[in-house]
């Protein structure tokens, strides 16, 4: 199913706010060599059994992942629960993406605002300071899991989750 092309006529991201097709954001440890879409049943086994509830029903009822709703603790229990073996093994890195600031950042209006790095466990997002203006956010890549734990409490929206490839 390609549901992409559904999306020309329900117009189903500007309603729901929630990416579809190759925009949305995969569950972690998700199998990247299949189509997800083609072979995912839509039971909700994954979304149920989530101990963040991230996990949410996007366009056509497929899983995604919402970071605006809180972070991936990486507990495995998603992919522990699909009954189609939709997920690589526990072993491997459960997925490759990373933090994007967008220009609504509030350290770009000269705000102060630090409330992405008090939420970073890993400590990936520091603040670089400059003479006569805020700190800006910069990110470590390599310290970064990508758990999303920093897009919550992000009082504009200005965090979002890329995946990379690799």
């Amino acid at each position: 199913m390609d549901i992409s092309r559904r999306r020309l006529f329900t117009n189903a991201l500007s309603r729901t706010g929630m990416a579809s097709g190759a925009d949305r954001q995969p569950l972690p440890w998700e199998r990247r060599e299949i189509a997800f879409t083609d072979q995912c049943t839509r039971c909700g086994q994954c979304a149920s059994r989530c101990e963040t509830r991230i996990i949410v029903n996007g366009d056509g009822g497929f899983p995604s992942v919402d970071f605006k709703k809180g972070e991936c603790t990486f507990c495995y229990a998603c992919a522990d629960a699909c009954p189609e073996g939709l997920f690589n093994d526990r072993t491997q890195t459960p997925w490759v993406q990373r933090v994007e600031f967008t220009e609504r950042c509030l350290a770009n209006d000269g705000v102060e605002c630090r409330s992405c790095g008090d939420s970073c466990e890993t400590r990936a997002l520091r603040f670089r300071l400059s003479a006569g203006s805020v700190a800006i956010p910069v990110l470590d890549e390599k310290a970064c899991s990508g758990c999303g734990a920093c897009v919550a409490p992000c009082p504009v929206n200005a965090i979002k989750m890329e995946k990379c490839n690799g």
